[in-house]
């Protein structure tokens, strides 16, 4: 086993104890540990430091802003001072501005090799340390510190984590910055052994790689890891930044494969600052963006990968998806005639172009889509049904017994092709389909109200009334399940029962905003109490 697959390995155990609290705790200086408490006097003078710098650079800066920028600093640096001890030396904190500059220590007996310390507070399956080329240049290793604490003026104690560390030379990055999480560290019980030997290799011209056992925690070296515990790492030696760009890709995809999407958002955008020229990148996060409601975001996505490459057929199919969803028809159909004008094999931009055009009402147009989408793919069940549908809408035959027949378990084409027979004047046949999608779905309230209004035109009033209550009690605001079986209540002559279901229709019409049912439904319940008022003077 190689001393980065050791390293590695040991950290994914090390996350695993920081999640659960079980660290290793060394109050000797210069002595290994996982957990560095900070507090009373020690505190004390950090903050006396901090404060320092605040008055010093008060006219650039706002005070507070310094003082927490340097006291996130100087607690990292505390925590290395602590471990590596006479092992390395301060750099004048007094020559430097910001309290971050490029070089944090140097190594006591070879100041060449510099140490750059990252402080960062989060939780630590988010929390991400940057690094920029300048101080990959200046340093041989950047190592990072986990704050538990929010860093305030008023916290009185800090439990800091020594993260783990990268050496530079595993990162090879020409401009600006780079992140990376804790799963992406080598574990920081090899720290000073990288550096003695890192040291030792300069001094000698050699590039032996450090044999680092003897330096680790017994604890450690006694818990032998498993496969399970090697993490994915994307910083291996010598890569370039070409490497970088598809580890946080595949790490991206991983993500979305598995539905996390804001993960898959957050490696795409990593992979896009390496390479930024990534036109696949682009639309992947867009995809990503999609899939959490962000439609907006997902356009700008396409439309860079657009601007990219103006042939990119399936970037303007989802840009057309996503105008979809925000409801801009037009410019919808507009990017599935510009996918389908690059691409005219590809069913689904049809059929995506089909809904579109039927929902604007031009359902011919979404007719001779569907049929294309179907000559294209013959098994297009979605095709056959919705081409039904707009035939419907147009009145022509209905088209519902191919879908039907590719997927048998659709219940909504049955509830479709039942309420084309039921137009048609096949109440028996429209029964019959919407009987079949409850058994598909006995939870379709629609399937029950429909059946119920079949039932209703072939007088059978009792079974009207039992479907109508069965979609009211999947469905406690369905309307017109209401105004419906009043309707038959009254057919039975029961007024009462009708006054009381037309009014809890009135109430969600008017929940609902629907006036002008509202309107027909208060004129049905004033007429029946006059005439209850009539049929009491009579008596």
């Amino acid at each position: 086993m190689d001393w980065i697959t050791l390293l590695r390995s040991l950290q994914s155990d090390f996350i695993k104890r920081l999640t659960s609290g079980c660290l290793l705790h060394c109050e000797t200086e210069g002595q290994y540990s996982e957990l560095t408490i900070i507090s009373g006097e020690r505190l004390k003078a950090l903050r006396e430091f901090c404060w320092q710098m605040a008055e010093k650079y008060k006219r650039v800066l706002p005070v507070r802003d310094v003082f927490i920028s340097y006291l996130k600093g100087k607690l990292g640096e505390e925590v290395v001072k602590e471990r590596l001890a006479d092992f390395i030396t301060e750099v004048d904190y007094e020559k430097r501005f910001g309290g971050d500059g490029n070089i944090d220590f140097t190594l006591t007996s070879d100041p060449s090799i510099g140490i750059e310390v990252k402080s960062r507070h989060g939780q630590i399956d988010r929390v991400r340390w940057s690094i920029s080329s300048e101080e990959v240049e200046k340093n041989a290793v950047v190592v990072c510190i986990l704050i538990q604490e929010d860093v305030s003026e008023a916290q009185s104690e800090y439990h800091l984590f020594l993260a783990g560390f990268l050496p530079t030379r595993m990162i090879k990055l020409k401009t600006g910055k780079i992140s990376f999480g804790i799963e992406q560290l080598l574990y920081g019980g090899g720290l000073w052994c990288y550096l003695e030997q890192l040291q030792f290799s300069l001094n000698h011209s050699s590039r032996q790689q450090p044999p680092i056992s003897k330096y680790l925690p017994k604890q450690e070296i006694l818990s032998k890891p498993t496969i399970n515990q090697v993490v994915e790492y994307s910083f291996q030696p010598e890569y370039s930044d070409e490497y970088l760009n598809i580890s946080y890709v595949k790490l991206g995809d991983k993500c979305f494969e598995k539905g996390e999407y804001t993960n898959a958002i957050t490696n795409y955008n990593q992979a896009l600052e390496v390479n930024h020229g990534d036109v696949d990148l682009y639309y992947k996060r867009g995809l990503a963006h999609y899939q959490i409601g962000d439609y907006e975001t997902a356009i700008a996505d396409y439309s860079q990968a657009i601007q990219m490459n103006i042939h990119d057929a399936k970037s303007y199919n989802k840009r057309g998806l996503a105008l979809y969803q925000l409801g801009r028809l037009e410019e919808a159909i507009n990017d599935y005639t510009e996918a389908i004008r690059i691409n005219p094999h590809v069913a689904v931009a049809y059929k995506n172009r089909a809904e579109a055009r039927s929902h604007i009402g031009d359902n011919q147009g979404a007719i001779e889509d569907y049929t294309q989408a179907i000559k294209i793919n013959p098994d297009y069940a979605d095709a056959y049904k919705n081409r039904g549908i707009a035939r419907y809408l147009l009145g022509s035959k209905p088209g519902f017994p191919q879908a039907i027949k590719i997927n048998p378990q659709d219940a909504i084409a049955y509830k479709k092709r039942g309420n084309a027979r039921s137009d048609l004047g096949d109440f028996p046949g429209a029964i019959e389909d919407y009987t079949q999608a409850i058994q598909i779905n006995p939870s379709y309230a629609d399937a029950y109200y429909n059946r119920g209004n079949a039932r209703s035109d072939l007088g059978d009033f009792p079974g009207a009334i039992e479907d109508y209550t069965q979609a009211i009690q999947i469905n406690s605001n369905y309307a017109d399940a209401y105004y419906n079986r009043g309707n038959i209540r009254l057919e039975m002559s029961d007024k009462q029962g009708a006054i009381e279901d037309f009014e809890k229709a009135a109430d969600i019409y008017r929940k609902e905003g629907k006036l002008e049912a509202l309107k027909d439904t208060r004129e049905r319940i004033l007429d029946l109490e006059i005439e209850e008022s009539l049929d009491i003077l009579n008596f």
